[in-house]
């Protein structure tokens, strides 16, 4: 945890069981591929059909389009960087086309408040949903901060362009396919 933006340089040390798995995975790749690979390393990922429903712009989004409300852990202040799920393709397909080796973050290198997400999407569906603040239960994940920086990916691919949220949630809107 930091209150400095995550670079691909940025001191690898997990303390939980879920990011020991990715580091683990990532030095074992290592190993087994030497100096061929590219270690894409993507933020909160959302999209249409992601199946695991996790708290964010993907349950946030049901919620609300089963008029359902949004429930927030305390005030939803934690800010995280979000990213579409088209845009961590394209930065795959950049890396393979490119032969891409070492490590890149697939982040939008802005962050946003849980609250101001939902709010977004509340307005962007024109919902009667409330937004319910909660009990937060145990320490808030990562201090409540967790930027990244995506400088490196702008320069190896500056043809790249990361959807911001608005934009995505209109597009949503418009086909209804989420």
């Amino acid at each position: 945890d930091t209150k400095k933006k995550i670079t691909e340089k940025s001191v690898t040390a997990p303390d939980n069981y879920h990011g020991l798995m990715h580091f683990n995975r990532e030095q074992i790749l290592k190993i087994c591929f030497k100096e061929k690979m590219c270690a894409i390393r993507p933020t909160l990922v959302f999209g249409a059909f992601d199946p695991h429903n996790g708290y964010g712009p993907n349950k946030f989004w049901r919620d609300l389009k089963m008029n359902k409300n949004i429930k927030l852990f305390g005030k939803g202040e934690e800010r995280r960087d979000h990213i579409w799920v088209k845009d961590v393709a394209e930065i795959m397909y950049y890396c393979i086309i490119f032969n891409t080796i070492g490590a890149i973050n697939a982040v939008s290198g802005k962050i946003t408040s849980f609250f101001d997400l939902a709010k977004k999407l509340k307005s962007t569906l024109n919902s009667k949903s409330k937004i319910i603040f909660t009990k937060r239960k145990g320490k808030m994940p990562h201090d409540g901060y967790r930027a990244f920086d995506n400088k490196l990916m702008k320069k190896l691919f500056p043809k790249i362009k990361i959807n911001k949220l608005e934009m995505i949630f209109k597009k949503y809107k418009k086909h209804e396919k989420y």
